[in-house]
């Protein structure tokens, strides 16, 4: 890791990649407990405490090369110009054995302040963006990530597999997962072989949970979740649940624009029966409501990624919570 930046800001829409990057610096930090022991996440968005930040940074690491620390959401954490600059005056002073991670997760223009920042860092920052593959480009991402998975797949297998899963490239990656070990790496995934394994299951009752937590009905948001836990591997399912948040704001900002069912199915995409369902969860709540969901669903996907808390035990509290408010 002494080859790394002291300030690598990860911006863009795609979750997974920037999770694998923060991952891949994880355990670069060595065995579990000095990644526990050198590892510090923080939230902009949650009354970041600047002391601590400045503290964790700044800290020696312990039986490692190199400290990790990420915050998530700085824009939030910094909206004035004062706490800009003394934002910027920790970042200028990054001190060698500490790798900062700043996560967005949307696409930050050119003269947002921190790639500007970054862009005369002189050698101190790097900048990556991970945006999410455009739909057309999906079926050629599912091929090589496929392949990347030590499998083969099909073309007309990988095209039906982007039409099922749309751009999501978590939810691909762990279909990818489940259909080679179906085929158990030994041929070519065929287009029957994605009809045979699919999604279609768990995305039904991934609707049914959103129906539930749209209807403020926490008995049945629990009791769907739960069946899920039996049935699936919370990996699996998670990347649903984060794509069907993703397509309701999606289907608000088109519903709040004076669009119909009709607008969102051949804006999204999406089949009929999809597009129906959506629109209509996406009436259930605001668009300030669906961000901030969707913000803690990215939040729950990193700390589960870092091992911070276990995926399920998240969402158990997390559907509990939004039962609660809904």
């Amino acid at each position: 890791m002494t080859d790394l930046p002291a300030v690598l800001l990860l911006h863009g829409t795609d979750e997974l990649a920037i999770a694998e990057v923060i991952e891949k610096l994880a355990r670069a930090l060595g065995d579990p407990s000095s990644v526990a022991m050198n590892l510090t996440r923080f939230d902009g968005r949650a009354g970041l405490d600047f002391e601590a930040l400045n503290n964790a940074v700044n800290a020696l690491p312990f039986l490692s090369a190199r400290r990790l620390v990420v915050l998530v959401h700085p824009s939030a954490a910094f909206p004035t110009s004062v706490g800009r600059r003394k934002f910027i005056g920790l970042l200028d002073q990054v001190p060698q054995t500490t790798s900062l991670a700043l996560v967005e997760y949307e696409v930050l223009k050119q003269d947002h302040w921190l790639v500007k920042w970054a862009q005369h860092a002189r050698g101190l920052a790097k900048v990556q963006l991970h945006a999410m593959p455009k739909r057309g480009d999906m079926p050629r991402w599912i091929l090589e990530e496929t392949k990347k998975q030590g499998g083969q797949i099909e073309r007309p297998a990988a095209a039906r597999l982007a039409e099922m899963i749309g751009e999501d490239t978590r939810l691909a990656a762990q279909e990818i997962t489940k259909i080679l070990t179906y085929v158990n790496y030994e041929r070519p995934v065929t287009e029957m072989d994605v009809e045979r394994v699919g999604i279609a299951s768990a995305q039904s009752s991934v609707f049914d949970l959103v129906d539930a937590l749209g209807m403020g009905d926490g008995h049945t948001a629990q009791k769907v979740l739960h069946r899920l836990f039996e049935n699936e591997d919370p990996l699996e399912f998670w990347g649903m649940v984060i794509r069907q948040f993703r397509l309701l704001i999606l289907a608000r900002e088109i519903s709040e624009s004076g669009g119909r069912e009709r607008e969102v199915q051949e804006s999204l995409g999406l089949r009929d029966f999809v597009a129906k369902k959506v629109y209509r969860q996406a009436q259930r709540f605001s668009l300030t409501a669906l961000e901030a969901i969707y913000h803690r669903l990215l939040d729950i996907d990193l700390g589960a990624k870092t091992s911070q808390v276990p995926l399920d035990l998240a969402l158990d509290t997390f559907v509990a919570e939004l039962a609660q408010k809904n």
